[in-house]
């Protein structure tokens, strides 16, 4: 299965005051988070990140470019991701999941 989606991160999200200042660099963390919102819109149901096997930020994205947040199921429970602005690589990975409920942790 694959999916895509563009997303537009706002200049005024509250993650980019001093990230950084006089040049706004969208985090990395609010890159994830926009993949696992398009992993469970994907699904159509909640994801729970189990692992993150690989991921690598390549070329920076800037407060307001347009991402398109392309998603390709490997098996049951994973994924891999690629993030783009055009024809340019900013993100790209592999994450583990759960679907519907948290994964229990294991028993120490």
């Amino acid at each position: 299965m694959t999916f895509e989606r563009v997303v537009v991160i706002a200049p005024t999200h509250p993650s980019l005051p001093g990230h950084f200042p006089g040049y706004p660099v969208v985090p990395g963390v609010v890159l994830l988070d926009e993949i696992m919102d398009s992993l469970s819109r994907m699904l159509q149901e909640p994801v729970y990140v189990t692992e993150l096997p690989s991921v690598k930020f390549l070329s920076p994205l800037r407060p307001g470019e347009a991402l398109t947040v392309c998603l390709e199921q490997e098996e049951s429970g994973q994924a891999l991701f690629r993030c783009l602005l055009g024809a340019r690589l900013v993100a790209q990975g592999t994450v583990t999941f759960t679907v519907g409920q948290p994964a229990k942790k294991a028993d120490r």
